[in-house]
């Protein structure tokens, strides 16, 4: 009997290889990562995709009973990201708490921010509220975890400690830590988000596409998150999947830009354009007009404008917005001192001004960024000349059903 109990203790009732251990866990957490990437972040937060409804209930159900996570809580929370991006009332930005606190301690800045009850019924409106939601799921969070914790020493004896342990920390360190820390930190940016929102490989598939999350901040509503020829998404591949077999509806990508030519000036369909692509308009800006002046001015300015640092000269793509102010002053004193560089700053700063107030008349919209297009080709500027001239005819391209 004894050595039945210890046999057991050991190896539960699996007497599972350690090959055949690994390939759990990975199963496991990858449906964790799955759970929360397409059922809590594109389909419950930004309401991009719909699933089945029976789909939709095992996600929900492993995301409680794998780390007690609560659908309404995550995604208030993250509503909430999206809100107050890189404020103090963002509830995990590494701007505002520090790289290594999000990083290390992203999991308590989660349970800080869901412990609002405010905030909870202000972003997550239009989550599940029914029976299971409020006397289980969101009623016993701690219920789930323990139920795995036990399924997986029955089937592993010790090594289900560990195996649990790893399950609970999975979430926690690659979401709410490397995405929400280093995905505002490090890595390359497609767009010039209003935020600091980085991609942090152009291969989204470790943590189920959550890497290109400077994409994710362009297109929040996107369920597809890859958005260059050389990016992938596989969660956005899981997703085409099941739509093939009837499992889920894509509701919103997106939009594919389009450049029409021989358009004298700009008109509501660039307006369309603009507000749905304002900041790929901004990045193409800056690589288009800004950058080529950079160069230039570099060329004749000898070694003090080559001694600017790169991440200064990067930050002229949004104004400097996110230097601190010493870091800011040597910018626009860098600038100050070039007249070319300084008026093509300017024309990138009424841009911004213009696609800033979209929400207002698009009539007065529309006539500012005409004035805008006027003054840009009269500027005798030819990088800022060619750049309205293609501003002029963006248009989104149809969407065929």
């Amino acid at each position: 009997m004894l050595d039945f109990v210890l046999n057991f203790l050991i190896h539960g009732i699996t007497h599972a290889s350690w090959v055949a251990k690994l390939v759990y866990f990975m199963i496991v957490t990858q449906l964790t990562i799955f759970s929360v990437t397409l059922y809590l972040h594109r389909s419950q937060a930004h309401r991009g995709v719909d699933f089945h409804p029976v789909l939709a209930h095992f996600f929900r159900f492993w995301s409680w009973i794998s780390t007690g996570m609560v659908t309404k809580e995550w995604v208030a929370v993250h509503r909430k990201h999206h809100a107050k991006c890189e404020t103090e009332e963002d509830p995990h930005s590494p701007k505002i708490f520090g790289i290594n606190t999000v990083l290390w301690q992203g999991v308590d800045l989660y349970r800080v921010a869901a412990g609002k009850p405010d905030d909870m019924e202000k972003y997550g409106r239009g989550t599940p509220e029914d029976w299971l939601e409020r006397h289980v799921y969101g009623g016993h969070p701690y219920l789930g975890p323990t139920l795995m914790f036990i399924v997986n020493i029955l089937f592993f004896g010790v090594w289900g400690v560990a195996i649990s342990a790893l399950q609970m920390v999975w979430i926690p360190f690659w979401a709410a830590g490397v995405v929400n820390g280093l995905g505002h930190w490090w890595g390359y940016r497609n767009f010039e988000t209003a935020d600091m929102a980085t991609n942090l490989t152009p291969w989204g598939f470790w943590i189920g596409g959550e890497e290109l999350h400077n994409n994710h901040h362009a297109f929040p509503s996107s369920s597809k998150f890859a958005l260059r020829k050389w990016e992938f998404d596989i969660g956005w591949a899981v997703i085409r999947g099941f739509e093939t077999v009837g499992l889920a509806k894509v509701l919103r990508v997106a939009p594919s830009l389009d450049v029409r030519a021989n358009v004298p000036l700009p008109d509501t369909e660039t307006i369309k354009a603009l507000l749905s692509h304002r900041f790929q308009v901004m990045t193409d800006y800056f690589k288009g007009v800004i950058a080529p002046t950079l160069r230039e001015e570099a060329a004749h300015a000898g070694a003090k404008m080559k001694a600017l640092p790169r991440a200064l000269r990067r930050a002229l793509a949004n104004g400097g917005r996110w230097l601190d102010g010493a870091a800011q002053t040597r910018m626009l004193e860098a600038v100050g001192q070039r007249p070319l560089l300084a008026k093509v700053c300017d024309f990138r700063a009424r841009l911004a001004a213009v696609l800033e107030r979209g929400n207002g008349s698009g009539e007065a919209m529309l006539a500012n960024l005409q004035e805008w297009c006027r003054e840009a080709e009269a500027s005798g500027i030819r990088t800022l000349q060619e750049f309205s001239i293609r501003l002029r005819g963006y248009a989104l391209v149809p969407v065929r059903d």
